[in-house]
């Protein structure tokens, strides 16, 4: 039977100082608007869980994911520039 105690050491080698680096604080940053356009998406739909959407809670929705769809695509575009490469067929 094998244990997992000799294997303990390897996993938890690495020291973690619990606080992210630049370069993760970075990458938050740029994904920022695409996080918030998330954020307000869900709001408009937890705001219509407990009952019958109005027109205007379909109207907020729909902008919700219209916004979520452009901050999704600008951080595409965002990383597909900054990495010099093209999108053939006009998909960017």
């Amino acid at each position: 039977m094998n244990t997992i105690a000799a294997l303990r050491a390897v996993v938890t080698a690495a020291s973690f100082d619990g606080e992210p680096s630049d370069a993760e604080l970075d990458a938050i940053e740029v994904e920022m608007p695409a996080i918030l356009a998330d954020v307000v998406l869900l709001d408009a739909q937890i705001m219509t869980i407990d009952r019958a959407p109005s027109e205007l809670d379909h109207q907020r929705i729909r902008r919700a994911r219209r916004r979520v769809l452009a901050a999704r695509r600008d951080l595409a575009n965002r990383t597909t520039a900054a990495t010099g490469t093209t999108v053939s067929g006009g998909a960017a």
